[in-house]
């Protein structure tokens, strides 16, 4: 099911537009198959500062570029957070996930996002902290790594270009309170099912989880421990099919695992917290 465009940010004053420039691009998104092609239309005209733009915005979106590559960001968990071509778009569902290590861990001080894209859920988790907290954030793939410095640094974060836990400083070890690994779960066999969107604009690194999609989720897990400080938790999206096998995964290095899903996200999250 397609989901609808995030509102546009009450902070930005777009530019008055003359009602034509409005009925070209919903025109011209309709044609080009955009179910809410109304509401993107708002977020291109609050985004563009001429009608040039406006015309070239509609069009690169009419080709079929993730509307927040068009715009250049996403809202998520209430911030905006700069998005770049070829970096993995925030999904709204993840927000659930955001929310989750909050509950389990309301006081951390260090928090780290591995396979973190645009940086948008380290961020989501600093800004809500409140306190001095200890940011970092991890992606194999540099491209991802220069868009989260652009989210990340901005809160005195750190952003770290590697595999996984070879990407962070040794200091980090035992010192954990929240690891965030919204790892790629899409089964290699279903990456070619997934929408147009992702399959051909997102990093195929940030999707392919391997033959079952718990590839990554268990290398992540198999670590956890020795990075967790006692209480630390982390916490990882998955599939509803493949929740049963990431419980099991998690128990498996002595992490104490729960799961929680939420209905109206259709998000499942694994949550292991370190005794």
């Amino acid at each position: 099911m397609p989901v609808p465009p995030p509102p546009v940010p009450s902070s930005v004053a777009p530019v008055p537009f003359p009602p034509s420039a409005r009925e070209a691009a919903v025109t011209a998104l309709r044609a080009a198959g955009c179910v809410f092609a109304e509401d993107e239309a708002e977020l291109i005209l609050a985004t563009a500062r001429t009608e040039q733009e406006v015309a070239a915005l509609v069009g690169r979106r009419a080709t079929g570029l993730p509307l927040e590559h068009v715009l250049g960001w996403a809202e998520f968990h209430g911030r905006r957070v700069a998005v770049e071509p070829g970096v993995f778009v925030p999904r709204r569902r993840t927000e659930f996930l955001v929310d989750q290590a909050l509950g389990q861990v309301p006081d951390a001080s260090v928090v780290v996002d591995l396979c973190c894209g645009s940086g948008a859920v380290g961020a989501a988790l600093a800004a809500a902290l409140g306190g001095p907290v200890e940011l970092h954030a991890a992606d194999i793939d540099p491209v991802a790594v220069r868009c989260a410095r652009r989210n990340v640094e901005s809160l005195g974060g750190r952003v770290h270009e590697g595999d996984l836990f070879s990407a962070l400083p040794v200091a980090l070890r035992g010192r954990v309170g929240i690891l965030a690994a919204n790892v790629p779960y899409v089964p290699t066999a279903e990456v070619g099912l997934l929408p147009p969107e992702a399959r051909e604009h997102e990093p195929l690194v940030a999707l392919d989880g391997g033959a079952d999609g718990l590839d990554v989720l268990r290398r992540v897990a198999a670590k956890a421990p020795e990075w967790l400080a006692p209480g630390g938790c982390l916490l990882v999206e998955t599939g509803e099919h493949q929740a049963q096998a990431a419980l099991a995964a998690f128990t498996g290095t002595g992490l104490t695992a729960r799961l929680a899903v939420s209905e109206e996200l259709y998000a499942h999250v694994v949550t292991g917290t370190k005794p």
